[in-house]
C-alpha cells in the first residue's frame, strides 16, 4: 500500500497535557472549551459530533456514550472514562446554573449550540499558547488523529479503531497504521 504524503498531526503526551492546561476554567467558556477538547482525545469525536452531543447522548454513570446521527448519517456507540465523567457531572451544575435547561451538552453560555468554527479558533488559540509547533496544523481534527492513533497503539487492531471513528470502509482508517510504522521506523534506526 503506498504511504500517505501528509501524515495526520498527532499531539505527542506533553503537547496535549500543554493544550489542555491552557483554558482557564474558572470561566465558563474556557471550561466548556476544555471539556470539548477532552471528549475529542477520550473519544475521537468530529467536531461536529461534539457540538451536536446532548445530555441524553452520554450517560454518566456508565461512561457510555452515543453519538447519534453522525458522519453519513451513523449512529455508534463509545465509552469515556471515570476521569472525564467525574468532570462532566461536576460540569452539569454549572450548565444548568448558567445557561438554565439547554439542549445541548456543552452549550454557549446562552444555551445554544456552539459553532464548529468557535471550536476550530479555540483549538487554535490554546495550541499557539501552548507552544505547539507546527500551531498551525492543529485543530480539532487533529484531536481526532491524536486520539485514533492512542488507540491504535493501546489496542493493535485497526478494526477498533475503524469502529471508534465510524469509518465505513477500513482503507480510510489505514493512515493510522502508517503512523505507527513511521515511528517504528524511527524508533528501530535509532537503536
Amino acid at each position: 500500500m503506498p504511504r500517505p504524503n501528509k501524515l495526520p498531526r498527532v499531539l505527542t503526551d506533553a503537547e496535549t497535557s500543554s493544550l489542555l492546561e491552557q483554558p482557564n476554567q474558572r470561566y465558563y467558556g474556557p471550561h466548556r472549551d476544555y471539556l470539548y477538547m477532552r471528549i475529542m482525545l477520550k473519544a475521537g469525536l468530529r467536531a461536529s459530533e461534539a457540538v451536536s452531543l446532548q445530555p441524553e447522548n452520554i450517560d454518566l454513570m456508565s461512561g457510555k456514550l452515543m453519538v447519534r446521527e453522525g458522519k453519513g448519517a451513523k449512529d455508534r456507540t463509545l465509552w469515556v472514562g471515570e476521569e472525564l465523567l467525574g468532570e462532566l457531572r461536576s460540569w452539569m451544575d454549572r450548565r444548568k446554573s448558567k445557561a438554565g435547561d439547554p439542549k445541548y451538552l456543552l452549550p454557549t453560555s446562552k444555551g445554544t449550540k456552539v459553532a464548529t468554527s468557535h471550536l476550530r479558533r479555540s483549538v487554535k488559540r490554546y495550541a499557539r499558547d501552548a507552544e505547539i509547533e507546527e500551531v498551525e496544523r492543529v485543530s480539532p481534527h487533529t484531536l481526532r488523529h491524536t486520539f485514533a492513533t492512542r488507540l491504535y497503539r493501546s489496542a493493535g487492531k485497526i478494526r477498533l479503531v475503524q469502529k471508534a471513528l465510524g469509518h465505513s470502509d477500513l482503507s480510510t482508517t489505514m493512515i493510522y497504521t502508517h503512523v505507527v510504522d513511521e515511528e517504528l521506523e524511527g524508533a528501530m534506526k535509532g537503536l
